[in-house]
């Protein structure tokens, strides 16, 4: 475990649990290669704020990385949900892109 990782969740076992202390352990976990880690401070980020699209995006992500292709399309869905909801437009562009390639990889494994 990286020592980002470990400063991380000492500060989450201090008590300082937020959706910005889980989108940051959930982003360090991905980066090391651990997306089932990640998806659990990621959903967690989502719970914590439900509002927060970047949390959203990552959770996608790290669901599609697990090969969890339908959390990951849930997580698209309710990430462009909240980015429109919060007029970043850009995001909701970036995770519908990403849900068309999802849905295009499952159509032609299938």
């Amino acid at each position: 475990m990286s020592t980002r990782i470990e400063a991380l969740l000492n500060m989450l076992e201090q008590g300082q649990d937020s959706a910005l202390l889980r989108f940051a352990i959930g982003n360090e976990y991905l980066l090391a290669g651990e997306p089932d880690a990640a998806m659990v401070h990621l959903q967690k980020a989502t719970e914590h704020d439900n509002s927060y699209s970047a949390a959203w995006k990552l959770l996608g992500k790290a669901c599609a990385d697990a090969g969890k292709t339908s959390a990951a399309k849930a997580a698209f869905t309710a990430g462009i949900e909240a980015a429109n909801a919060q007029g970043d437009r850009q995001a909701a562009k970036e995770m519908t892109v990403f849900l068309k390639r999802l849905r295009a990889s499952n159509e032609t494994s299938t």
